[in-house]
């Protein structure tokens, strides 16, 4: 999504210190490396390759899976689509309800559901107003669906965006890169809702 003010897809927004949050974001950041180390090594894929893949430097990935390093929502969701997992995979279970910031996002996982043909994850978003945030493709097939509460939010794929206000819904399919962007002076409010097709 381009808009003024936003960042290009070929350049994401440089990550602020932004933490994943789960009532202790120390113990919330070690939580998630272990899970990104696991599955990293359950397919087999070394510390270089998957960096490579996702678009992410080395030390940033081994800091991450160090916990040594609070992940952004750019990072985990450029590291999960390559693990061809959903983000809540490497986050804490929802009964915590963890969050993760992004440049101009945080998210709040509430609920993970899985039926025959997929598996969908349930979040509380805020975005912040001000510069909005760029997010890297999820794998094949992955769709969102946003509902917002309050504020106007510009968000879906980079080159073809979507606005709504309260009360409005967007949905795009997200395996390419898409942003987020509150509209204005407010801050929006707003449940998203992704589903990853499963196979």
């Amino acid at each position: 999504m381009h808009d003024s003010g936003m960042p290009s897809a070929d350049r994401p927004p440089a990550p602020q210190h932004q933490e994943a949050d789960s009532g202790h974001p120390e113990e919330g950041a070690a939580a998630i490396g272990r899970r990104v180390r696991l599955l990293r090594e359950e397919r087999g894929i070394s510390l270089s390759a998957l960096a490579r893949s996702a678009g992410v430097g080395k030390a940033t990935l081994s800091g991450l899976e160090n916990g040594i390093r609070n992940p952004t929502l750019e990072t985990l969701y450029a590291v999960t689509a390559q693990l061809g997992v959903p983000l809540g995979a490497v986050l804490a279970g929802p009964a915590s309800a963890p969050s993760v910031r992004g440049s101009a996002v945080r998210a709040t996982l509430l609920e993970v559901f899985t039926e025959a043909g997929a598996t969908y994850e349930l979040y509380r978003l805020r975005v912040a107003p001000g510069p909005g945030q760029v997010s890297p493709p999820h794998r094949p097939g992955v769709t969102e669906h946003v509902t917002v509460f309050a504020g106007v939010l510009r968000a879906g794929p980079v080159d073809a965006p979507l606005s709504a206000a309260a009360g409005g819904h967007l949905r795009w399919t997200s395996d390419v890169p898409h942003c987020y962007a509150a509209v204005g002076d407010e801050e929006v409010t707003a449940s998203l809702l992704l589903r990853y097709p499963r196979g």
